[in-house]
């Protein structure tokens, strides 16, 4: 199993604001390049969203769908890729004793032919690749937080 994780200088709650809107999904995983729907009821167990991957014009149309969820201190993914297979993904969320938030991020490959490459050379191909997304998504939370305190703030004027 692969596993990356980050701390970032916002609250759970602040993070699992964009895994909530699937939407955002593309913005920090790496691979997926376009969102084509989300489910209403997404971060539900269920729900799915439905992205494409690859760079266009060589793009695979698939789905992920949320296998379980506890907000704001974990999300559990199926994230399909046919022909290649499908990926069970981790995320959970830890607050910090100084009120940050550690992001641990787990992935394996669940089936298909991902399922066939050894734990070591998807450790090489997957570690670089979530370490990144896990960037995108810290540096998003942290956007979107100073922008609700910065509106706040003048709102407080």
């Amino acid at each position: 199993m692969v596993h990356v994780e980050m701390t970032v200088p916002t609250t759970p709650e602040q993070v699992f604001d964009v895994l909530a809107d699937g939407w955002l999904f593309s913005a920090w995983v790496v691979g997926a390049t376009h969102i084509r729907d989300v489910d209403d009821d997404w971060p539900a167990i269920g729900a799915q969203l439905h992205y494409s991957a690859g760079v266009w014009p060589f793009t695979v149309d698939d789905i992920t769908q949320v296998v379980s969820v506890d907000p704001p201190h974990m999300i559990e993914l199926e994230a399909k890729l046919r022909p290649l297979g499908s990926a069970w993904i981790r995320l959970e969320l830890v607050e910090t004793p100084l009120s940050e938030t550690e992001i641990r991020m787990y992935e394996h490959s669940k089936n298909g032919v991902g399922a066939l490459i050894p734990t070591m050379v998807q450790e090489l191909l997957l570690v670089p690749r979530n370490k990144e997304s896990l960037s995108r998504l810290a540096d998003i939370a942290v956007g979107k937080a100073r922008r609700a305190a910065a509106r706040a703030e003048v709102g407080s004027v």
